[in-house]
């Protein structure tokens, strides 16, 4: 199913019987002799609600299966040991396993070793992110921005706090983007370096369609830097932009200069403007900060360079909030918070003016008093922290649970899925949904699922703004014995709604050129009106929707969103699709987002091949001796030609040249000593196939004689020579649905 071209055996034709029915509960033997026999392949129908199957066919079987009731009875499932056919199960699971195994070395091969490891989470450091102004007024702020750049990337390169990515989206009026992502700390150094300070005309700036392409760009949980000395032109996607903050569960802080006032140059008519940022101006920003859990910090330009300080210490794997509270001025209250011993570089940020606060140790001794700042956050760096998602009862047939993609109903009872890391002795013991700026707190029960999982279930969801936390104890790994507490807390912060917006069925891929359409849906639990909609994208793509929709109280309505991807988009261009529904007034609000990807029609779907031209070896046991090879890689007649071709295991020389006038043929050449006997070379086409060739000198070989070179392409490759093998290629357009496909052969195998 995921192999181009791939003959996998004769399958049983719709008129041919494959199954009897079970006698009792034993259904070990009823796939008939012939089809075993003749290695016939058949699976099983399975339906919820229909009993309806061709004659003498075979059902999947188990509870919900109403096919399995129907002449022949029973089922043919590997699902579980308890299963019908449980006998094959661990078989099952093993091809299923092996087949993975192979799909993912596939991707791996062609993305790279890094970007693959991204993909899979598996890289500890953080995604650095830099959304930067870069109008006239910036020439301080991104001289800054080179210099604290340079200092992370020197000081954290090579340990476990280097960044996995690096990310740079700049904006300006009236453009923003492209955002620029690599792995390669030099390159991003260049990124920096290119950026200079030009234009601007007016006081605002496109800094949140900027912060939009950030947060859609940037892996989950990702810190973001937005710096501006301006407004936002664009602050009718502050909603987009805190669904998109909720949904990635990213930290976004801000670095504001030049607070007194902001000169830049008019175009119309050349003159100096000056203008006073006030408070109002800053504070859709410090909301944003706010939603995310970071920090909207106010500088003159002297001083940013000594405040961006805190983005070194920010970007650390082991960064763990402790708490977090955001108040108003008015009132003295008291913040309790337990740092636990795995915790260290315990730091306390605090922003805000003209408040008094008192830093006190559990001894009662005060440590720090009288400053003259708002209290925000503590926080350290510690192992242990924790993920979390809003979870629903599935509607499958197998039950279990799915992610909640928008927010919850508030009154009503939810369930959160919590995973705790960084340490196996420790255990999750409360979970608490605590108000972000008052006292209000809801407790939930938690039931531990195994693996470092919990599901805790809440009887209501509260309608005020609110944040996760959660405390646990650690437990010493031999005597058991509790070693003490800990807590941790969400940056991002989380909000209920009486909305619920849900996307149709819909394609998730945009052929550049055409119009795709996305059907969607509106429901309230609350009172009827006139709803306002409003569909954004992160690519500035055309796009029309309705501009509101009429739901009666407790009602629902549909609408569809049509977007369209320019004919000259890049295949494999990414594209966030963001649809709010507000209710009347504004102050209820919900969302759905939902990502696209753009791709050319893929008619490649064949992998390049390996032709072995000669091999020639002397080898023994002295290492200074070597051996080489010569190969031609060719992409076929119809193919779209060789993109690259790696070296994945060897340490020798690899030569690659493109046949003159034949991009679809490329000579290789490799050369090792005898003491790197074996070679693996990565062959990628343009659509994304892969391919993988193995040669090996570890036995005794016949040296060759170079042959006369032809550009023809053969699908024999020689094996006498060397022991050669290879794995077959996939169309990486393909990767995920053939990934999900997979995986649901490894759960339902049949």
């Amino acid at each position: 199913m995921i192999r181009a071209n791939a003959n996998i055996g004769t399958i049983a034709e719709a008129t041919r019987a494959t199954c009897r029915s079970c006698v009792g509960d034993d259904c070990t033997n009823n796939i008939l002799e012939d089809i075993l026999n003749e290695k016939i392949l058949t699976s099983g129908y399975f339906a919820v609600f229909s009993s309806k199957k061709l004659s003498g066919k075979c059902s999947h079987g188990g509870f919900v299966d109403r096919t399995s009731r129907t002449e022949p009875t029973g089922g043919i499932n590997k699902d579980s040991f308890t299963s019908e056919h449980g006998h094959l199960h661990r078989q099952a699971a093993d091809v299923a396993i092996a087949a993975t195994n192979e799909l993912l070395e596939d991707i791996r091969g062609a993305a790279g070793d890094k970007p693959f490891l991204q993909m899979m989470g598996l890289f500890r450091g953080k995604a650095l992110c830099f959304a930067i102004d870069t109008t006239g007024s910036m020439s301080d702020d991104i001289e800054a921005v080179k210099t604290v750049t340079s200092s992370i990337i020197d000081r954290k390169v090579g340990t476990q706090d280097e960044p996995s990515v690096y990310i740079l989206v700049p904006f300006n009026d009236p453009g923003f983007g492209p955002l620029m992502k690599t792995t390669d700390p030099d390159v991003f150094k260049t990124y920096i370096n290119s950026l200079t300070a030009i234009g601007g005309g007016d006081f605002e700036e496109l800094s949140l369609s900027g912060l939009q392409l950030a947060l859609t760009g940037s892996p989950p949980n990702s810190e973001i830097f937005v710096f501006t000395d301006a407004t936002a032109k664009d602050a009718f996607l502050r909603n987009a932009v805190i669904a998109l903050i909720e949904s990635t569960k990213s930290t976004v802080n801000f670095m504001i200069t030049n607070i007194l006032s902001r000169r830049r140059r008019q175009a119309d008519d050349n003159q100096q403007q000056s203008r006073v940022t006030t408070r109002a101006d800053v504070q859709l920003y410090r909301d944003l900060a706010q939603a995310s859990g970071g920090q909207a910090i106010q500088v003159t330009k002297s001083q940013l360079l000594e405040a961006t300080s805190i983005i070194r210490e920010s970007i650390s794997a082991s960064l763990a909030v402790l708490l977090q509270a955001a108040r108003n001025p008015g009132k003295t209250e008291n913040f309790t918070f337990a740092v636990d011993e795995s915790v260290t570089n315990l730091t306390i940020y605090i922003t805000g003016t003209s408040i008094d606060f008192t830093l006190i140790d559990p001894s009662g001794s005060t440590l720090i008093c009288v400053m003259r700042f708002t209290s925000r956050e503590g926080e350290g760096q510690s192992p242990i922290d924790f993920l979390f998602d809003f979870i629903k009862d599935s509607d499958g047939p197998f039950g279990g649970f799915v992610v909640l993609d928008n927010r919850p109903t508030p009154g009503d009872n939810a369930s959160l899925m919590i995973t705790l890391f960084g340490d196996e002795s420790a255990i999750v013991t409360e979970v608490t949904l605590v108000e972000l700026s008052g006292s209000g707190r809801v407790n939930g029960s938690v039931e531990a699922q195994g693996g470092g999982e919990y599901i805790v279930r809440f009887d209501r969801i509260p309608s005020f703004q609110f944040v996760v936390f959660v405390k646990g104890q650690k437990n010493d790994s031999t005597s058991g014995a509790s070693l003490g507490i800990f807590q941790r807390q969400s940056t991002t912060s989380q909000r209920a709604s009486s909305l619920t917006v849900t996307v149709g069925d819909s394609n998730s891929t945009l052929e550049p050129g055409s119009v795709l359409s996305v059907p969607f849906s509106v429901m309230t639990t609350g009172e009827g009106g006139s709803f306002t909609i409003q569909a954004t994208n992160d690519q500035g793509f055309p796009l029309t929707s309705p501009s509101s929709l009429e739901l009666d109280a407790g009602g629902s309505a549909n609408g569809t969103v049509n977007i369209t991807a320019p004919a000259a988009t890049p295949s494999g261009t990414s594209v966030t699709l963001t649809i709010e529904a507000a209710a009347p007034g504004g102050a209820d609000t919900n969302y759905a987002v939902l990502r696209l990807t753009v791709l050319q029609p893929v008619t490649d779907f064949a992998q390049p091949v390996c032709q072995l031209l000669s091999l020639q070896s002397n080898c023994s046991d002295d290492c200074s001796q070597s051996w080489e090879l010569l190969l031609w890689v060719t992409d076929g007649v119809n193919g779209t030609g060789v993109d690259r071709i790696s070296l994945q295991e060897g340490n020798g020389t690899l030569n690659i040249s493109t046949a003159v006038g034949n991009e679809t043929m490329t000579l290789v050449s490799y050369n090792a000593s005898c003491c790197s006997p074996d070679v693996r070379l990565v062959a990628v086409d343009q659509a994304g196939n892969v391919e993988f060739c193995s040669y090996s000198v570890r036995a005794a070989v016949t040296p060759t004689v170079t042959p006369t070179i032809t550009p023809t392409v053969t699908t024999g490759i020689p094996t006498t020579a060397a022991n050669t093998t290879s794995t077959s290629a996939r169309a990486v357009q393909s990767v995920f649905l053939c990934l999900a496909i997979t995986i649901l052969g490894l759960i339902f195998a049949t």
